[in-house]
């Protein structure tokens, strides 16, 4: 059964987030809100977490989980960045995006595309995710919460914990967020490649 923490959107309380960051160090799987909709969220070396993701969205192993991050100097660890990669990822964050990148040696093998040996990664414009990041002290690897069945990622914390109760350890709750899932760019080649459009504006990488 899934525990549920309510958490004001622009004061969370920490003594909730320091509840759910102590599950998740001890391998929980987690609902989170961002600045674009719910995401599923684990610790960064919860094997057992991500086959739960898998699961519970039906993935296969070509699917790119993200990383969500607290600031561009964390982001910076665990992808490659060449200098003109760098200044059009770190113009367009925090906000709605995520960018496919080359992985450096610190992201787990299980996380990377099999064959690009790439990895997604984002930092998000919200309260509440930048608070639990920095009580974590390290990035979320992450999946959007949009269930095989439903058409748009789920936008309510009670809905999704009456849902996913016996799937999920904890469901943080800070109000509703959006449908908009984040704008997907691959820059695994050097070059922009729009994946997905969603909320970030497309502009500087058309």
């Amino acid at each position: 059964m899934a525990k549920y923490f309510d958490v004001h959107p622009d004061n969370p309380q920490r003594r909730s987030l320091a509840q759910v960051v102590a599950l998740l160090r001890d391998g929980g799987l987690i609902a989170y809100p961002t600045d674009s909709c719910y995401a599923l969220g684990c610790a960064l070396g919860n094997r057992e977490g991500i086959d739960r993701i898998r699961a519970i969205r039906r993935l296969d192993d070509r699917h790119h989980f993200t990383l969500v991050c607290q600031d561009f100097a964390q982001l910076g660890q665990f992808v490659h960045l060449d200098n003109a990669v760098f200044r059009a990822v770190k113009a367009s964050t925090p906000g709605s995006y995520t960018f496919i990148l080359p992985a450096s040696k610190e992201v787990p093998k299980r996380l990377l595309h099999p064959k690009k040996k790439t990895v997604g990664v984002r930092i998000p414009e919200h309260t509440v995710t930048q608070a639990l990041l920095a009580e974590l002290g390290e990035p979320l690897l992450s999946s959007t919460l949009l269930l095989p069945d439903h058409a748009e990622p789920m936008v309510s914390g009670w809905e999704i914990k009456e849902e996913l109760d016996h799937v999920l350890d904890a469901v943080l709750d800070s109000g509703e967020c959006g449908t908009v899932p984040t704008t997907v760019v691959d820059f695994s080649e050097g070059e922009p490649e729009i994946i997905r459009r969603g909320g970030g504006d497309t502009t500087r990488f058309e």
